[in-house]
């Protein structure tokens, strides 16, 4: 059977004992029928991957002790995702693929077509982690809280920023990210697309590169999801020999 592989927000050092997260004791006891003494692999984004067994299991509740490191810590390629939120599953979707596609930022914009009205910014924090646990991340993704698009716009750093122009006037992502590095953006609008204000608006930002996602029109979780890929690919850790 497989070794659960666990978020922890506490330290992680050799015989240091670290508490389980809420939910974490049940899915160990009564999911996965684990015991005292069972392996467990735990991370927390800043201390690295470590092998450690299960020190006390009751009910809900649980504690582990940190045994051996298995990977020192690292991270990523800067790659983030600015996202208009969609409806519910597609947004979980979209925050689980981004999470295994190794995006460190994601980022919920605000638009004139953008139809949910709220976002649960926890939810989505626990669907990364989840998703962390599974693709063996030894980090999170910073799940931010939702800002109207030129506020997210203001406070951007300069760094490259894609955005998908569904007019069809633009170059190819691919040839776009020439010469490009991470920190890199990406900026996918609603499902019914930027306006036309908007788009304009964007594009007169000096760090915005307008991007072609190819020959059709794709769901804004679709092209969120391709256009990371493609990040990846040609300027992220993809790119790197393994």
């Amino acid at each position: 059977m497989s070794i659960p592989r666990l978020f922890a927000e506490a330290e992680l050092s050799e015989g240091l004992e670290v508490p389980a997260l809420p939910g974490q004791g049940h899915y160990l006891g009564q999911v996965m029928r684990k015991r005292e003494g069972d392996p467990v692999v735990l991370f927390n984004g800043r201390d690295g991957e470590w092998r450690a067994r299960i020190a006390a299991i009751r009910k809900d509740r649980a504690s582990f002790i940190p045994e051996t490191r298995l990977r020192e810590q690292s991270s990523g390629p800067d790659i983030r995702l600015l996202l208009a939120p969609v409806k519910r599953d597609a947004l979980d979707w979209t925050v689980e693929k981004a999470t295994e596609l190794g995006v460190r930022r994601i980022q919920p914009v605000i638009t004139a077509r953008t139809v949910v009205g709220r976002v649960n910014t926890d939810r989505l924090r626990a669907i990364a982690r989840e998703a962390a646990e599974q693709c063996e991340r030894l980090d999170l993704p910073d799940i931010a809280e939702p800002l109207d698009l030129h506020a997210a716009l203001d406070a951007w750093d300069g760094a490259p920023l894609l955005v998908g122009d569904a007019r069809g006037n633009a170059r190819p992502l691919g040839v776009v990210l020439a010469g490009k590095a991470p920190p890199l953006g990406l900026l996918v609008g609603p499902e019914g697309g930027f306006t036309g204000q908007e788009l304009d608006a964007v594009r007169r930002r000096p760090f915005v590169s307008p991007a072609a996602l190819g020959p059709r029109i794709l769901r804004a979780e679709t092209a969120a999801v391709a256009g990371l890929a493609v990040l990846q690919a040609l300027a992220g850790d993809w790119a790197v020999p393994i």
